[in-house]
């Protein structure tokens, strides 16, 4: 590499050290009690010493001084400013108040305090006592000036507030979803878990009823061969415990060993698990020779329950039934005639006079409501319609929508009839299969216009009252949506009636045992 023509002139490092500690000022004593160490050039405590000389010479001053120059007097000579001897190849600069910079010889001019750029402090202690406000600004302010709110004296560079806000949305935006998610996986867990959890931690409503509260009487019916299970189910039925399954828990939980004999047995509604289980070990709760037929049963399914209850041979009580004739029933069949409730009959009585005693009970009913002789099977055959498509507080609006369809010659389309005729009505589920709603029977109302032969059902004291007044409205259409409540939505047109289908389906999608299918 080929040397510079102008080398640069080699300089002496020991000599450079020499003069730094040269320059340095010259030790003084240290007394605790008193700083006279003179003031840094340039600095707020060499501001104020100078204003102070300058306020202390100025009443004895001949001219007053100019702003912005300090002429000295005899009583107070001003001596140079320090800034003033400075060395011309580095003065000193105010920059901001309180600090000061080097600045060259060739962008100041001059080394002469006169600069235009860095008055003598003389002069800016001059400057104070005409403009107290200025000196204050100079001087860098007082101790009030550190604590003002409005400064932007801050350590580190101001977030701009748009950025701020930015940040605290975003910020607010991941909290939320964070809680919307927490939301929705505690909602899919009390959803899917949620009669457990409340079971172990004591949460919504209690299982059975507290000690105290049973009043009434109720027959409750326990079948041969009936375990805790179905008598459990049997006893929340009757109204007698709160919940399905308080009973047989009780059992379970007590380890309790107990064997259920068939029969009658009367009990009261709202009593505990506990108070239910004594009193169907008690011998006199148990009714002898006392048989329950039940709402919407047929023939098949209550000769069974007589039978057993009363020591009837199956057969003889099927030959009992054969014949309506023989009860002054004008009809192909007693299908309806054995009106459901709770009879007791007297020892030695014969199948005959069983059902002779039910017939006549059905009678009454009818008669009860105004149903005319020669209407009773027709009113009998809507009222078992209405038993077992609705629940009680519909029963008049289910018997209007029969009464409307038959009125225009439109198929009743009731499942309960296609079930019947196929022989799935006690299958125990609400909808009918394909092969039930195609099947070619006389009691099948998809294919067939009008009522069934013969009634399906036993109906209530309810039901034939509805079927002899059904309620005032245009619907032609029914479909509960809810099981666990009956439900039931009545529309007038197709459209409607699919919408509220949907919302059966979706339940029976949220309930898969629910018994929709």
């Amino acid at each position: 590499m080929p040397e510079r023509d102008n080398p640069s002139p080699s300089q002496d490092p020991d000599a450079r050290l020499g003069d730094l500690f040269e320059n340095l000022p010259a030790p003084t004593t240290q007394i605790p009690t008193v700083d006279n160490t003179p003031p840094a050039p340039g600095s707020r405590r060499a501001a104020r010493e100078a204003a102070s000389s300058s306020r202390a010479a100025a009443p004895t001053s001949a001219t007053p001084p100019t702003a912005g120059t300090a002429e000295p007097t005899a009583e107070s000579p001003v001596q140079p400013s320090p800034v003033a001897s400075t060395p011309a190849e580095s003065p000193l600069v105010v920059s901001s108040p309180g600090l000061v910079a080097p600045v060259s010889a060739e962008k100041s001019g001059t080394a002469q305090s006169s600069s235009p750029v860095d008055p003598p402090v003389a002069s800016r202690a001059a400057a104070s006592d005409a403009h107290p406000q200025a000196a204050h600004e100079a001087t860098g302010g007082g101790l009030a000036d550190l604590f003002q709110p409005d400064h932007d004296d801050h350590e580190g560079p101001r977030v701009p507030k748009k950025k701020r806000r930015t940040g605290c949305l975003v910020a607010l935006i991941i909290v939320l979803v964070l809680i919307g998610g927490a939301a929705a996986g505690g909602a899919w867990v009390m959803n899917t878990y949620g009669d457990k959890i409340n079971e172990i931690m004591g949460w919504g409503d209690p299982t059975d009823w507290e000690p105290g509260l049973a009043t009434g009487e109720v027959m409750v019916t326990i079948h041969e061969g009936d375990t805790g299970e179905p008598v459990s189910a049997a006893l929340y039925e009757a109204g007698v415990t709160r919940t399905k399954d308080v009973f047989y828990d009780h059992l379970v939980d007590e380890n309790i060993a107990v064997t259920f004999y068939p029969g009658i047995y009367k009990l009261q509604e709202k009593m505990t698990a506990a108070d239910a289980l004594e009193a169907l070990r008690n011998p006199e709760n148990k009714l002898e020779n006392t048989v329950a037929v039940s709402e919407g049963g047929t023939i098949a399914s209550i000769l069974p329950g007589i039978s057993e209850i009363l020591g009837f041979p199956i057969e003889e009580l099927q030959a009992a039934v054969a014949d309506p004739s023989v009860y002054g029933v004008s009809a192909q069949s007693l299908e309806g005639w054995l009106f459901p409730a709770v009879y007791t009959f007297d020892p030695g009585t014969t199948a005959t006079q069983v059902i002779q005693r039910m017939v006549d009970r059905t009678r009454e009913s009818l008669a009860a409501a105004g149903v005319p002789d020669a209407d009773a099977e027709r009113i009998l055959t809507i009222a078992s319609i209405i038993q077992r498509e609705g629940r009680t507080d519909d029963f008049a609006k289910v018997s209007r929508v029969i009464q409307n369809r038959l009125d225009i010659d439109m198929k009743l389309q009731m499942d309960s009839t296609a079930q019947y005729g196929y022989g799935s009505l006690h299958a125990g589920v609400v909808s009918s299969s394909a092969e039930a709603l195609e099947d070619q029977n006389p009691w099948n109302t998809y294919v067939n216009t009008g009522l069934p032969v013969t009634p399906i059902a036993s109906a209530s004291d309810a039901a034939i009252d509805a079927a002899m007044h059904p309620a005032d409205g245009p619907w032609l259409y029914f479909v509960t949506i809810n099981l666990e409540t009956g439900e039931t939505v009545f529309t007038t047109t197709y459209e409607e009636h699919q919408a509220a289908i949907k919302k059966w389906d979706e339940w029976c999608r949220a309930n898969p045992d629910g018994g929709c299918s």
